[in-house]
Formats: structure tokens, sequence, C-alpha cells
């Protein structure tokens, strides 16, 4: 009974984390490509994970300050959707990885994992615009 438990709440925490991944999916990746380009250049490794912690949060906080200053509002949309596009196709993959083995292949499992992946597009939009308004509101 103590493993199904432990089972289940394991479960649970890695969703909550792949969750929170894939909101943030455009630093990840803009991370692991500014150091895999600072190592392919010859930086070490403590340089090419500075390299990576600056290019995710510089980023991050692009975004923000498109969202902060602009008022036309589809140039805010566009800085949203262009963080958020990468966290749909994560969230996507993420619940394709899921359930592919619980759902015969077919349309229900590319719809469920079309919704999966707007929600979490979704979550991302709001996530950062939230952070946005916080941050620059002051």
């Amino acid at each position: 009974m103590t493993l199904i438990l432990l089972a289940i709440l394991l479960t649970i925490m890695m969703c909550v984390i792949a969750y929170n991944l894939a909101i943030y999916a455009l630093p990840v990746m803009v991370a692991i490509s500014a150091a895999q380009y600072a190592w392919g250049a010859g930086a070490g490794v403590l340089l090419s994970g500075m390299a990576a912690a600056a290019a995710a949060l510089l980023s991050i906080a692009l975004v923000i300050v498109v969202v902060g200053f602009a008022r036309n509002p589809v140039l805010r949309l566009a800085a949203l959707a262009l963080f958020a596009v990468p966290a749909v196709v994560a969230g996507y993959a993420l619940v394709h990885g899921v359930t592919k083995n619980m759902l015969d292949p077919g349309i229900g499992l590319m719809l469920l994992c079309g919704a999966g992946g707007l929600v979490i597009g979704i979550a991302a939009m709001l996530n950062l615009n939230a952070l946005g308004e916080a941050v620059l509101s002051r």
C-alpha cells in the first residue's frame, strides 16, 4: 500500500515539475543553445553555464520589457506568443509522452495532446503577462 501511495505521489510531483518546465520552454531552449555555442567556441564548463544562465534571463527580461512598456496590444500579444509557442510544443510532447501507451493512436490522442499543449501555452502566456505586469507596475 505504501509503495502505491509513493508511486502516486511521485507521479504527481513529476507532472508538476514537467508543467513548470514546460511553461519556461523558451528560456530553457535559449539556455541550452547558448551553452552549446559557448562550449563549441572553446569555453569551459563554468563559462558555458554562466552564458546559459545569462541568455535565459535575457530572454525572459526581453519579453517582460516588451509586455511592460508596449502599449500596442498586438505587439504585446506577439511577444507573449513568442514565449508561448515553445511551451505549446513542450506541452503537446509532455501529454503525448504520458498518454501514448494508455490510448489508441488516433484522433482522440491527437485532440488530447493538442488540448494539453494549448492549456500549457495559455498558462505560459498568463504567467508571463502577470509577471510583466507585477515587475513593471511598481
